[in-house]
This record gives structure tokens, sequence and C-alpha cells, in this order.
């Protein structure tokens, strides 16, 4: 089987991708990853081919992107944001992908551009979208993210929210060719009709079937395999430094990813006033260069390494509720922060409360509410125990392998 993969975005978009692509390589596969420069040493590592598409930005141009994401009102807003920082690279995206899928026998997207699945419609290419984020998942057993839940009886509830799931269908397709449908429909593939309800012949939802699969699904096309997780390789020489600044005690993990925001020397000024003297806590400085400007025994910094490797020393992680690094804490078992930035990350917050594995710290205040919400994260019982039995139940799972049998049924 030849695979065409693509994504756009920051390590959060890419790296599920990548996990996924190294899934199909192990059974066998052809597996091309079509995404910008910034991943191809990542790719490559992992035994999949690059194909390069624009922008070739290097990391300070995505962590600025990532700063004008923030700034969103909403996710129509957000959706705007990102096809509008795409347009002026769509013709070559286009040209490329359309190259790529002559020799393609399947073609799988990241779900923001599930609407480049209409390129491998018009090839006749069998085509899939991954999401890593299940509040994009329609269901009538629940509204879309965000908008009202009616006390009604079930039939009126299933009524109004199929009725808002296909309104916020026909929003999300509006803005999208609002911005880039002149673009689409000029390439001969034309606009965007179904962006949620029907992205694709198939989507692969890359989180916990068991933890997150709704009672009721819009249609079977809908597949949830588990979690598909890639991460920085490890560094050899980082247990001794760690274990010598820890000396046998877990600390919190401060880890915000690729996740950026204006200010944040000041930001990062209002964490240390508040820190607690002699409380030890490791910080990954991260795309936002979170930084110590006045060094402090208590305090470690550190750059990029597998979370694996980090959260064996954690008694709590704090991060944005990104969906690799939540389901990196899931893994490891322990309870997890959460300060939510931009988009489904609010979403993330609420689900680990649902869950009873987390806790929440608004943005505006979180360098001043932090150390409170370490003390009570370190001293619950109820979320250490609840956090270790998730953990026991996620490792009976196996996302890659679920993710890449769905794909090989499609080419049956």
């Amino acid at each position: 089987m030849r695979v065409l993969l693509t994504s756009h975005g920051s390590t959060g978009d890419i790296y599920p991708v990548i996990r996924l692509g190294r899934a199909l390589v192990e059974a066998g596969h052809d597996v091309r990853f079509a995404t910008v420069s910034l991943y191809r040493e990542e790719i490559e590592s992992a035994g999949i081919k690059y194909v390069y598409l624009p922008p070739d930005w290097d990391q300070s141009g995505f962590a600025e992107a990532m700063r004008d994401l923030t700034k969103a009102r909403n996710p129509v807003d957000l959706i705007r944001i990102i096809f509008t920082e795409t347009l002026p690279y769509l013709d070559e995206i286009f040209q490329t992908l359309e190259r790529e899928l002559q020799t393609a026998d399947i073609f799988v997207s990241s779900y923001v551009y599930s609407s480049l699945c209409q390129l491998a419609k018009r090839a006749g290419v069998p085509c899939a979208v991954t999401t890593f984020a299940h509040n994009i998942v329609p269901s009538v057993g629940y509204p879309p993210d965000g908008l009202p839940r009616l006390a009604l009886p079930a039939f009126f509830r299933r009524r109004w929210n199929s009725m808002l799931w296909k309104l916020t269908d026909r929003v999300l397709c509006w803005q999208i060719n609002k911005v880039v449908g002149e673009r689409m429909e000029a390439f001969g593939i034309g606009r965007t009709e179904s962006y949620v309800l029907e992205p694709a012949d198939k989507v692969i939802v890359t989180v916990s079937k068991k933890l997150f699969e709704p009672k009721h699904l819009w249609s079977d096309r809908f597949r949830f395999t588990g979690f598909l997780r890639w991460q920085s390789p490890e560094d050899p020489n980082l247990n001794a430094e760690i274990d010598a600044f820890t000396e046998g005690e877990k600390v919190p993990v401060l880890n915000f990813g690729s996740v950026t925001f204006d200010e944040a020397r000041k930001v990062m000024t209002r964490f240390m006033r508040n820190w607690p003297e002699g409380k030890k806590i490791i910080i990954q400085a991260g795309w936002a260069g979170l930084t110590i400007e006045r060094p402090r025994a208590e305090m470690k910094c550190i750059g990029p390494v597998s979370h694996d490797q980090l959260f064996q020393y954690a008694s709590c992680v704090i991060h944005h509720g990104g969906a690799g690094t939540t389901a990196s804490v899931l893994h490891a078992g322990i309870p997890q922060i959460i300060i939510p930035h931009i988009g489904d990350q609010w979403f993330f917050a609420r689900e680990m409360r649902r869950l009873r594995v987390g806790l929440e710290v608004k943005r505006k205040r979180w360098p001043e509410q932090l150390p409170k919400a370490v003390r009570i994260a370190e001293r619950s019982k109820r979320l250490n125990r609840r956090s270790k039995k998730l953990a026991k139940l996620l490792a009976e799972e196996d996302g890659p392998a679920n993710a890449v049998h769905e794909l090989e049924k499609m080419c049956e």
C-alpha cells in the first residue's frame, strides 16, 4: 500500500502523523509525508519519505503564527486565521499533492486541512483524515463544543443536537470558502461542502476509545483507534542530570510545548515572584522560550526531550492542554494542571476534570494561582489514584496498530 500523508502546524499536528507513518512502515507499506521542512529530519529518522510543502519557515516563524492563533475569538475565527495563513502557499501545496497522488493508493490528511481530500477524490484515491481531539466528532448525543445543551426528553435533545451539528458544518464551510474557496475553484476541485460531518471517506480519531468514544456516533466513518504518540528523542545525559537535581524527589514539571504567547518574559517574572522558595520545579523552555532570568537552585530549565523520559520524574505536569502532551501525561499516570491558551485546549482541560485526573488554571492569572494548584494536585489521593488507574487502561490500547488496520481496510 502506497500511503501519502500530509499535515501542517505545530508538533502537536505533526508528531501523531509521524507515529502513524512509522506504524505503516513497520507494517510493510510505502509511506510519504508531505509537510514543511522544519520536520524533515524527524520524519526521515522515522523511516518515512519526506515531500516538501511550503511555507519554508523555521521554528520562530511557526512560533509567530501560534501567537496569532492565541488571539482567535472563537473556533470560526481560528479557522479563518489558519486558512488565511495558508492562502499564499495554496497553489504550490495543491500542485505538489496532485503530483504525489498519482502514485498513491490512499491519502491521509489532518482534520484541519480536510478540504485537501477533494484532491484525492478527483484523483480517485481513497482518503481519510486524522483528528487528535474528539470535540469535533459529531453525535446526536451532544451539541458541538461550546453550544448549549438542552434539558429536554431524549428525542427532542437529539433533534436539537443534530440541527446544531449541521449548522456548525455549514458555518465552518462558509468561513473556509470565504478565504480559499475561489482558489480551490480555480484549481478545479470545487469549494468545501462538508467540513465536520463528512470530511473524508474515513475519520481516524486518535484518542482512547475506552475513555472518549461517545455512545452515539454520527456515522460509522468515525473510528476511534487510541492515541498516536511520537516524541522528541531521549537525552542519554539527562537522567543523571535530573537525578542530581531532584535527589529522588518527584517534582512538578512545567511544559507549554509549542504554544507561544505575548510578553513571555514578563509572565515568567510573575511566575518566579510567586513560586515558593525551596520548592523544586523543572521547566521546559518550549516554543515560548520560557527562561529563568535570575537562577534559583530550586528551578531547572531543560530543552526538548521525550515526554516519557521527563515525566517519570514528575509529581504533576503543568501544561497547555495540547492533545499530545495530554496523552503523554495520561499514559504517565500522574495528575495534570492545564492552562489552556488556544483552540481545543479548553476542551481537553474540561475532559481531564471530567475524568478526575486534572485541574484547570486560568491563563491570565496562572503565575499567581499555580502554587496552590500544585499543592492540591500533589496531595490529592483521588487525583493520583485515578491517574494511575487510567494509565493502566491506556497501556492495553494499541492506537498505531488500530489506525493502520483502519487504513488497510480502505484499500481492500
